[in-house]
């Protein structure tokens, strides 16, 4: 089958090296635009271009997904299937050029957590189950009726850097059954229950900010679900303060919430009901560190 896909960061690139390396004809790669970035203003290029240029795929990179040279393209190069993972959202004049289909990967289980943030929100969350789904594509986000889906763990130790990476390899598979069945049209699909459906909204830097009035497990999920990108923070001597890793103590808090706590080379903060010892953290404008070289950077005299 002649496959086109569309995607955008490196959590595509299991599923678009899986579609590149099997039976099927790879014919082009859509994603974004190319992006100056830093003091130089030097160009960079999504993951996905990335892969598709080492191998030689065209890449087609519209601004507007709507131009009508874009989609004459897409109409010359006659595909059986459009595959979308994490992408834009598309014009519904695209819907109807593949001649078997276009589906979308997303990295819940639909309809929980419809939106541009599913795996943070499932481990901010405290889920311990998540998993991928793969769906026709229909005008409103993560609605179309369900191809199928495979669930995943969440492990206690994961954060959502760990289960995206995994969610990663699982949609891969999840990618080559889907097409599999197209090819087969041994379809069944399953509509989704709009009363069950929750949002995965996109995160901003006030939804990291830590708040020390919850619980300890609430603010240990808060953060493992934005560990490692874009990190919880808090302030520290009125600067900013990074958070990757916490441990459930279960000692109990002596202090109000927010007071940190040095014993030893250790580090703690208080919570609403017990202490949360922090493993690793950034202080503003340095690296990424353990809390024990944290202290002893601290001038404790």
């Amino acid at each position: 089958m002649k496959i086109i896909f569309m995607g955008t960061p490196e959590f595509a690139v299991p599923s678009l090296s899986a579609v590149n390396e099997s039976k099927h004809e790879l014919v082009s790669v859509v994603t974004v635009p190319d992006k100056k970035k830093g003091r130089g203003q030097s160009l960079s290029f999504s993951d996905v271009k990335k892969y598709a240029l080492e191998k030689n795929i065209e890449v087609l990179q519209p601004d507007d997904l709507s131009d009508i040279n874009f989609i004459n393209r897409l109409n010359e190069l006659k595909p059986d299937i459009i595959v979308v993972v994490a992408f834009r959202i598309l014009p519904e004049i695209i819907f109807d050029i593949p001649s078997s289909g276009i589906f979308n990967l997303h990295a819940s289980l639909l309809p929980k957590y419809r939106g541009a943030a599913p795996i943070n929100r499932a481990v901010m969350n405290g889920d311990t189950e998540t998993g991928v789904t793969t769906f026709f594509l229909k005008k409103k986000v993560d609605t179309g009726n369900i191809i199928l889906q495979d669930k995943i763990n969440i492990l206690p130790e994961d954060d959502a850097g760990s289960l995206h990476d995994r969610l990663s390899k699982l949609g891969a598979d999840a990618v080559m059954k889907t097409i599999e069945l197209i090819e087969k049209n041994d379809l069944t699909l399953i509509k989704q229950d709009d009363s069950l459906a929750s949002k995965a909204p996109k995160i901003f830097k006030e939804d990291c900010l830590i708040n020390w009035e919850d619980d300890s497990v609430k603010i240990h999920n808060h953060i493992r679900g934005l560990s490692p990108y874009p990190a919880a923070y808090t302030h520290y001597n009125n600067k900013s303060l990074k958070i990757f890793k916490s441990i459930l103590t279960g000692l109990s808090s002596e202090n109000h919430p927010g007071e940190f706590l040095i014993t030893g080379k250790k580090l703690y903060v208080n919570t609403n009901d017990n202490l949360l010892e922090i493993s690793e953290l950034q202080p503003e404008g340095k690296k990424r560190m353990t809390a024990k070289d944290f202290i002893n950077g601290l001038n404790l005299t």
